[in-house]
Formats: C-alpha cells, sequence, structure tokens
C-alpha cells in the first residue's frame, strides 16, 4: 500500500506548521521533533512508551481519545501523564473500531489504538484518507500497514530489584525509531519511566525519586 509523504513545512487549517510539537527526550526520536498531522507512529508490544509518547504530544492541553483499550483506567492515565480533562475513552468497540475511529477524528488531535490485529487494505485507505483531512494523529499499539513511523524497544531492563526482593525504580530502554524520508533511523537510550516517573536520557542526571511524580508511571 503505498502512503503518500507528509510535508514537514506543511501548513494546517489553523495556518500552524502541520505538527504536534513533542518536547523532551522522545522528541529527539521524531522528525523536526514533532508528530505530524494526519500521520500513523506503530508502537508495538510497548504500552509505556506508547502512554509517554501520547502524554508528551498532549502536555499542551490536546484534546485526546483512547480506543480499543480497556485496561488504561483513569489512574493509569493520569499516572502516564494524560490529562485527564482532555481525554475521552472508548473501551471495546470489537469489530467496529474503524467506525470509533472514523468518528473520532473529525474532533479529536490524537487518538490511541489498542491492538487490532491485522487491517483490511479497504479499512485502511479509508482511516488514512480521513486522518489527512483532518489531521489527526494515530498512535497504534501494534503494527500498522504504512505507518509513517514505527517506534520499537529493542531492549529493556529494570533496576531496583536484588536477589528476589526490592523495589522497582527505573527501566532503562533503547526505543529506535523507523521510516521513510525524514523519519530516518534514530536510536536513543532512555529512563522510561526514572526514578521519579519521568522519560529522559540515560546519560542525563536521573531526577530523585523524590521529585514530583508528574510522569510515566509502569503501566502493562
Amino acid at each position: 500500500m503505498e502512503t503518500a509523504a507528509i510535508n514537514p513545512g506543511q501548513r494546517g487549517r489553523d495556518g500552524q506548521r502541520a505538527g504536534i510539537p513533542v518536547p523532551g527526550a522522545l522528541g529527539t526520536l521524531l522528525p523536526d521533533g514533532m508528530l505530524y498531522r494526519g500521520s500513523t507512529v506503530s508502537i508495538p508490544g510497548d504500552l509505556p512508551l506508547l502512554l509517554a509518547l501520547g502524554a508528551a504530544a498532549g502536555a499542551d492541553h490536546t484534546a485526546w481519545a483512547a480506543v480499543g483499550m480497556p485496561y488504561l483506567g483513569a489512574l493509569a492515565a493520569r499516572s502516564a501523564g494524560l490529562d485527564l480533562e482532555c481525554g475521552l475513552w472508548v473501551d471495546a468497540p470489537g469489530e467496529r473500531w474503524p467506525e470509533a475511529v472514523s468518528t473520532l477524528t473529525d474532533g479529536v488531535p490524537l487518538i490511541l489504538l489498542g491492538p487490532v490485529g491485522p487491517v483490511a487494505e479497504r479499512t485502511h485507505r479509508r482511516l488514512t484518507g480521513g486522518l489527512r483531512r483532518s489531521g489527526t494523529v494515530l498512535l497504534v499499539a501494534g503494527p500498522w500497514p504504512g505507518a509513517q513511523l514505527r517506534l520499537s524497544v529493542e531492549d529493556a531492563s529494570w533496576e531496583g530489584v536484588g536477589h528476589g526482593h526490592g523495589l522497582l525504580r527505573r527501566r532503562r530502554v533503547r526505543v529506535t525509531a523507523s521510516g521513510r524520508g525524514a523519519a530516518a533511523a534514530r536510536t536513543a537510550d532512555l529512563w522510561l519511566p526514572g526514578p521519579d516517573g519521568s522519560v529522559h536520557p540515560v546519560a542525563a542526571p536521573a531526577p530523585s525519586a523524590d521529585a514530583p511524580r508528574t510522569r510515566l508511571r509502569a503501566v502493562g
């Protein structure tokens, strides 16, 4: 399936640059530090990474929706850094998830979609067209045909547990971003989450565990 390239200099309907800025460590993995409007990002196999990206993209009170993610309760979403006042849930759309996503694209700039399995070509084309028209960004917890960007955790290890006891303090991950055009392969070693619950580069000084916990917590 062919997917049209997204121009990072393209302007949206509001006249602003056609992207949602993603601050912090995750932004270094993205072209121009943003998620292009109308694009799809595939994040298979690591829910904390998907939630962290959604939280970073929604930091400026961006409206978001979670579709097909019944395990994402309000407490988990808030702990991940998502603004509950800007979010809504469609927990169990079943086989009607394409209709749910299509409806939400009319008014929600950021959609988090749970694993949906194989996507029919007709469904893919219809949803891709809707995303482009509305400028909505779709983050998928699984593979997606023609995704402009794919983020994957290549290696992950927790610190804090000794010989069968202790507390999980932080998780070190190596995240690889791959895609086409401006989304050339990039890799970053991150604490996701760090001891304070935030996401930050391994090379940077680690925030204290006593600092305010306003970012990602371990989920799933």
